[in-house]
């Protein structure tokens, strides 16, 4: 080999750009625990569900926002996350002595909260006073069970040919005085924002938590054509008839959304306020390093 060849070679590797050893693997997931439970029984417990491997790459990344999530709500002192994946826990019983079950999953005709046996199940904690909050898709629910269930749960959901889900930028201005919205400002963000859901009548029980006006042009539905200008709701506090609290939450589609620290803040808040865990003034801590956006990512 000449010694010019040489030098070119000796030229790429020193200019050759270094790659960040946590960049290096983003769809390792070995290194988040699953149903992983706490030996301190007087914890705050959280479960979080993340659904199976859906949509393009930073879409739909269930799991790795779930990861992020754990993240989160770990940093109020009692909290314990535990997570589970693919739609489901492996052994139900993980979700004993929760205070909060949170679904990010895919939801309509394949939701697995209404498959087997999951509607009676679930059902059961709700009648506990377990909290309840569903994220994006997993707010969507096969009619039948909604009215049977999940609508008494949530206190609203996402019903197909009513509903709609567009993306759109939400610039989400004013905010109710709420536990949720402590510490969150007003904020501008592009996601597919659900709207026109089916909420209980009257409302009951029902606070908007984050609201605007959509795009006209976004009103595909004969439903939603009805409403031109009309302000919707993408996310709501629900408080059940037992004192259980839910939190449903259209947002969630992109994943690096959660980048953005109002976002984070607010679906953070909201579940330890399902979990009746007392939101600091400030809002909760919400510490994020940017590069675990690329972490734990399913591989599409």
């Amino acid at each position: 080999m000449s010694r010019q060849i040489i030098a070119v070679a000796i030229i790429a590797i020193v200019l050759a750009p270094t790659v960040d050893a946590q960049d290096a693997e983003p769809y390792d997931q070995s290194k988040v625990p699953i149903e992983v439970d706490s030996n301190t029984p007087n914890l705050n417990k959280v479960v979080l569900v993340a659904g199976h491997k859906s949509h393009g790459p930073r879409e739909h990344e269930f799991f790795a926002g779930c990861a992020i999530l754990m993240n989160l709500v770990k940093q109020t002192p009692g909290v314990f996350p535990v997570m589970a994946r693919d739609g489901w826990p492996k052994d139900e019983k993980i979700f004993e002595h929760a205070k909060s079950i949170v679904l990010y999953m895919d939801g309509g005709s394949g939701h697995p909260a209404v498959e087997r046996d999951h509607v009676k199940l679930l059902q059961r904690y709700m009648d506990e006073g377990v909290g309840f909050a569903n994220l994006h898709y997993a707010v969507e629910y096969p009619d039948a069970a909604a009215i049977k269930g999940p609508l008494y749960w949530l206190g609203g959901y996402y019903e197909t040919d009513w509903s709609i889900n567009p993306e759109w930028e939400a610039d989400f201005q004013a905010l109710p005085n709420h536990p949720i919205t402590r510490g969150v400002k007003p904020f501008k963000i592009r996601d597919e924002w659900y709207y026109n859901m089916r909420f209980l009548p009257q409302m009951e029980g029902v606070t908007p938590i984050l609201h605007a006006a959509p795009p006209d042009d976004t009103r595909s539905t004969m439903e939603t054509k009805r409403h031109p200008g009309r302000v919707e709701i993408e996310a709501w506090a629900f408080e059940r008839a037992n004192n259980g609290r839910s939190f449903g939450f259209t947002g969630g589609h992109y994943h690096d959304n959660w980048g953005d620290e109002n976002f984070r803040r607010l679906v953070t808040n909201a579940i330890l306020w399902t979990a009746h865990v007392d939101v600091p003034q400030a809002g909760a801590p919400v510490e994020f390093d940017p590069k675990d956006l690329n972490k734990n990512l399913d591989k599409k």
